[in-house]
């Protein structure tokens, strides 16, 4: 009765429009979005009152940038009142950065504080929001994308004489297909240059999309190869250093397709950055030798395979743990000769391996420098040669090197660069001893500035940062750091910003079973566009067995992959910066320019390609990339609305 009565009290309240504040503290803020970890309650990290430069405030919000929060006032709000600033954490107030607070209003900019930082007076709030039905709140980091300072809406409340404010989830937006469906005739897609070293192993799967069965044949094959006419793989060893222009054709009862592919065989490995898939934020500990197989097959069975996706590596989980919630998964770390060994759920690594490359595709395998793994298991610390050694005998042709538990070997808290470099420089000399092409990447999170030597130890990729993890905030402002590595990125060296994540992915942070991504449809399409723009290793890391059909047109467009594997080898640079916009131009081996016009903002946004900061002249063929179909020509500039947390991707060629 009481509760009722409540309820019946602010009903008559609100026909009234008596005026009650409602505080921003008091909403549900798991809606709240932020770069990592959750929304504080009336506190800082150091679970002491907020304070923005030492005004300490009894309520209010803590958060981390980027950070963002969308309300439903459906009308009956008619002030948003605030004090925001950075919170004067103490654990965390040697962190530099400069942020800026936001609030839109049904779709327009009503209020944005200017540049703060740590120590500064909190800036004040005062928004009329009479009419308004929709409020976002936005924090955003200026300058310093990975800033874990805390920001704070301190006081913050709302002045109410209607429907109380209610947090809500963002716009999901539709899931909407963009890319055609490939026609039945054959397509030959995939890298137009290849790597390989002489006398080693050869193995190649024409990509082709197209109705089967197919018949494939090569003009001008280097001795020692052999191509299986049927399923399109070519096997066998090149005996001799040098470039082979090989003409491969692809033909099925609705026509035919020719191309040249270029085998260039030497030292240099991943002329394009690889292309695959990995098990890690699909399954973590659950990992089995029968959901690899699986995995093969599915690259196969779902096209795939068919555009370019070559690698299926196994991560973490698949080797012995001293102690596990699961017995099938703990055992001895190594024999009496000192060979690691596999846990039960792998019963033949060379098997495995084996059956993979029986679809002409590529095995990866993962290990660490340390003693032991992220997960706790068995790790290559004083075993190196020996391990490089088993991984190439087991038909391995890819190694994630991860640096886990090695900083403990250190005995210290300052590393050197060459600290850094030892474990890598190590490994990277062992394989290159090997009768194997394994591609080596460098798993280490970015730390001594690793794009400035992960090729001089021997690395084909390098990870550029910390793991994306599950919820992926940081997409623009990841892609946005690894275009200031451009430089560094060239034919098989790569940077590496972590693996695609779309369509179901697991919990990174609780191991949990896969669910659909939180990522919006446009937001799954920024992913793919600014992770080819920047020419980063395209591997999926999703379940494989929850594939559907817009994951599918996402990960499967083939002019998009073409960016991203483009024999040139450029990375994308950042050109006509805002804090909440960007556009990644990368150039192409043809002449021509592939563009993405980002926006990160919570709204659409206008966003003009001008001739003269892309270093473009005259007019311009503009191609959508994702539509495969030809807009326009243009001449001076290209302006697009760009969708909330959206990228167009085009491509720009010459007017003859």
């Amino acid at each position: 009765m009481m509760i009722a009565a409540l309820g019946l009290f602010i009903v008559v309240l609100n026909s009234f429009g008596i005026k009650r504040t409602v505080w921003l503290s008091s909403l549900d803020l798991t809606k709240m979005v932020q770069a990592w970890d959750k929304p504080l309650i009336n506190i800082n990290k150091d679970k002491k009152p907020l304070s923005i430069g030492k005004k300490v405030f009894e309520k209010g919000v803590g958060t981390i940038a980027k950070s963002y929060v969308w309300i439903n006032l459906a009308g009956g709000a008619d002030r948003f009142m605030a004090y925001a600033g950075v919170d004067d954490d103490t654990t965390h107030r040697s962190v530099a950065g400069t942020h800026r607070f936001k609030a839109y209003g049904d779709g327009k900019l009503l209020w944005q504080s200017g540049p703060l930082s740590y120590g500064q007076a909190p800036a004040k709030v005062d928004i009329n929001l009479t009419g308004i039905k929709t409020l976002i709140l936005v924090v955003i980091s200026i300058g310093n994308n990975d800033s874990n300072l805390q920001v704070d809406w301190a006081d913050a409340r709302f002045i109410v004489s209607g429907r109380n404010p209610q947090a809500i989830d963002p716009p999901a937006g539709e899931e909407v297909i963009l890319t055609p469906k490939p026609g039945l005739r054959p397509h030959i897609n995939g890298p137009k240059v290849y790597g390989c070293r002489p006398g080693h192993p050869f193995l190649y799967r024409i990509p082709a999309t197209g109705l089967r069965p197919m018949q494939f044949t090569a003009d001008h094959l280097p001795a020692g190869l052999s191509l299986n006419a049927a399923t399109g793989i070519i096997t066998g060893s090149i005996g001799k250093r040098g470039d082979y222009d090989v003409m491969l054709h692809a033909k099925n009862a609705h026509g035919a397709d020719s191309r040249i592919f270029k085998i260039r065989c030497g030292d240099v490995l991943a002329l394009t950055p690889t292309m695959g898939w990995n098990d890690w934020y699909a399954h973590y500990t659950r990992i089995t030798d029968k959901m690899m197989r699986e995995a093969a097959d599915i690259m196969i069975s779902s096209g795939m395979a068919d555009v370019g996706y070559q690698y299926v590596n196994v991560d973490d989980c698949w080797m012995n743990k001293e102690k596990d919630n699961d017995a099938g998964r703990v055992g001895p770390a190594r024999d009496a000769q000192g060979n690691i060994l596999p846990n039960s759920y792998f019963p033949g690594m060379k098997a495995m391996a084996a059956y993979i490359h029986s679809k002409g595709l590529k095995a990866g395998i993962y290990t660490s420098p340390g003693p032991e793994t992220c997960g706790g298991f068995t790790g290559s610390y004083r075993h190196e040669a020996q391990d490089a050694k088993q991984f190439a005998d087991w038909g391995f042709d890819f190694l994630k090197y991860d640096w886990c538990s090695y900083g403990n070997t250190l005995g210290t808290s300052h590393v050197t660069t060459a600290m850094y470099q030892a474990p890598y420089r190590l490994m990277g000399a062992e394989l290159k001893k090997q009768n194997r092409d394994m591609v080596f990447n460098l798993c280490q999170y970015g730390m001594g500035d690793v794009w400035k030597w992960g090729a001089e130890v021997g690395g084909n990729s390098w990870r550029t940062g910390d793991d994306l993890g599950f919820g992926l905030n940081r997409l623009f402002e990841v892609a946005l750091k690894n275009a200031d590595h451009a430089a560094y990125a060239k034919p098989g060296e790569w940077n590496d910003p972590d693996y695609l994540q779309i369509g179901y992915v697991g919990s990174a942070f609780e191991g949990g079973l896969p669910v659909h991504t939180n990522l919006s449809p446009n937001e799954q399409y920024a992913f793919m566009s600014m992770w080819s723009l920047l020419a980063a290793p395209l591997v999926y890391s999703g379940d494989l067995g929850k594939l559907d059909k817009f994951t599918l047109n996402v990960l499967c467009n083939p002019d998009v992959i073409a960016v991203d594997q483009d024999p040139l080898g450029k990375s994308a640079r950042a050109i006509a910066k805002t804090e909440e916009t960007f556009i990644l131009i990368k150039d192409l081996e043809d002449g021509s320019k592939a563009a993405g016009l980002c926006n990160s903002s919570e709204i659409p946004q206008k966003i003009s390609l001008k001739w003269a900061a892309a270093g473009l002249k005259g007019k311009q063929t503009i191609r959508d990339l994702w539509k495969q179909k030809d807009i326009g020509v243009y001449d001076h500039e290209f302006s697009v609305m760009v969708p909330r947390h959206g990228v167009v991707m085009v491509k720009l060629s010459g007017v003859r």
